[in-house]
Parts: C-alpha cells; structure tokens; sequence
C-alpha cells in the first residue's frame, strides 16, 4: 500500500512528463482536493497509506490534469481578491494580472469610492463582486453577452452574498445598457489577444477556456478600442475607465483615448514590469 507521499511524488513525476509547470504544487492541490485535506494537513500525513477507495478518488482528476485541463476547472473554485468563486468552462479563470487591477483601483478609490460600477464582459464576476465587496455603497452592473457566462457570475453573486447590490445583465458590451445611463467607475478585461496569439497559448488556455473570452479575432485591439470610444460617453464626470490589456498595445490605446477626448490616460505596470493597464478619466 503506498503512502500519501509516494503518491504525491508519483503524480508529480507524471505532471512533469506531461509537461505541467509546478507539477509539485499542481500534485499536492489536486491530491488535496480529493482528500478533502488542505496543504499542511498533507503534510502532517505524509507517511499515511492511502487505501483504494482513497486512489479512486485521486486517479480521475490525475487523469484530467495530465490532459491540461487547468487545475481550476478540477477542483471547481479558485481565490480572488479575498472571494472564492466557482469556476467552470462557461468562463475565463480569473489571473492574478486582473486582482493586481481590482487592488489598484482599491487604492484609487479608497477616498472617495465611486457609488456606480460597470464590468463589461464580467465572466466569472470576479471583478464586479471585488468591487461590489470593496466598496459597499456602489450599485454594480455586471455584463457579458453569453448567457453562460451570465449564469455562473448570477451563482457566484448568489453564493457571496453580494447579489442585492449586483445587476447582472446580457449584452454586448454597452449595447443593452438603458440610453444615457452613466457610471463613475467603468472596468473590463476584454479580449485582447489576437487568433493567433490564442492559438499559441498553452493547452489550457486555447483547448480549455472559452475562445470568446480570449481572442478578439484577427485584431487584438478591436474590442478595447470599441470599449475606449463608447466609454466616453458612459462616464460621469470625472469618471474612470480601467482595463486590462495587451502588453504591446498601449502607444495605439493612449493615441486613441487622446483622440475620443478622455482628459488624461495613462498605462500602468502588471507584477513583472510591463504595461498592463490603461486608465483613462473624463
């Protein structure tokens, strides 16, 4: 019988044939998670023979990890911005580059927080919850033009608690939104990588997550531009638009916020230096 040890490095020597970054921690979270055991409590275990019922439960998610199915999508939830939030194929997984953004505008806002918010392309939710629980007198519009998508951020709202002051909404982009409605703080991590550059991404990426939520088509920057233009007319005075984008893309996307009368725009940097974000106030 083989211990809760051997079994770790057994699968972790299997992640790294297939390929796997941090095979170890991909090994020791998904062991875990069939278990029911958290990190430190594998620990304490390491010596512990696992029985066959045990295995039964650890080889059909070995199986799916060893295919590149992300690790997420496995175990069904991941953390963002203090929330966990269920996760599925209907929706992008949210990365760490989009919490830095949520924290930055945190900051931003901490003194005055803006009492209206718009996520365009909201996925998950992931933003749109951050922001509804950081700033708790804001009213939260959250869209997206899948219904899919639509569905699992409506479960995540639901399931965090927030789902009073969250109004879930499908469309594309700002085109169900009532005429001359206006917000003080609009956010979207569109789609910003070209076909191709989909195309080139990791299996988990572009066999996994939904094509939609990534590509932008043979153009990278369609949908941010399309975003820049019709922002402007969507923000309250002395509003913020905050995106996530390419890191490749912002001499265009400061040009054009610059050219659609945005009184400042400006890029931000992500976690490793590059640039990441643009705001851009009225």
């Amino acid at each position: 019988m083989l211990t809760l040890l051997e079994i770790i490095k057994r699968t972790t020597e299997f992640f790294e044939k297939r390929g796997i970054e941090n095979p170890r921690l991909n090994a020791e979270q998904l062991i875990g998670h069939a278990l029911g055991l958290k990190r430190m409590q594998l620990y304490l275990q390491f010596e512990r023979p696992l029985a066959e019922p045990e295995l039964v439960k650890i080889r059909p998610l070995v199986k799916r990890r060893g295919e590149r199915e992300p690790l997420q999508y496995i175990i069904g939830s991941t953390e963002f911005h203090g929330l966990t939030l269920k996760v599925d194929r209907r929706a992008l997984i949210p990365r760490p580059e989009t919490e830095h953004l949520v924290g930055v505008l945190h900051e931003r806002f901490i003194a005055a927080p803006p009492t209206s918010v718009l996520d365009l392309g909201t996925g998950t939710g992931a933003i749109a919850l951050a922001l509804a629980k950081a700033f708790a007198q804001a009213t939260v519009t959250a869209v997206d033009r899948s219904p899919d998508a639509l569905a699992l951020a409506r479960e995540n709202a639901l399931a965090s608690g927030l789902d009073a002051r969250m109004r879930l909404l499908q469309s594309d982009w700002f085109a169900a939104l009532p005429a001359g409605e206006s917000f003080a703080l609009i956010v979207s991590n569109p789609p910003y990588l070209s076909d191709e550059e989909t195309k080139a991404t990791q299996p988990e990426v572009k066999d996994f997550e939904p094509w939609v939520a990534l590509s932008a088509g043979p153009d990278s920057a369609v949908a941010l531009e399309h975003i820049i233009r019709e922002a402007r007319g969507r923000l309250q005075s002395g509003g913020l638009l905050a995106l996530e984008t390419g890191i490749d893309q912002h001499t265009r996307l400061l040009a054009l916020a610059k050219a659609a009368g945005y009184a400042q725009a400006e890029s931000l940097r992500d976690l490793t230096g590059r640039d990441r974000y643009l705001l851009a106030t009225v």
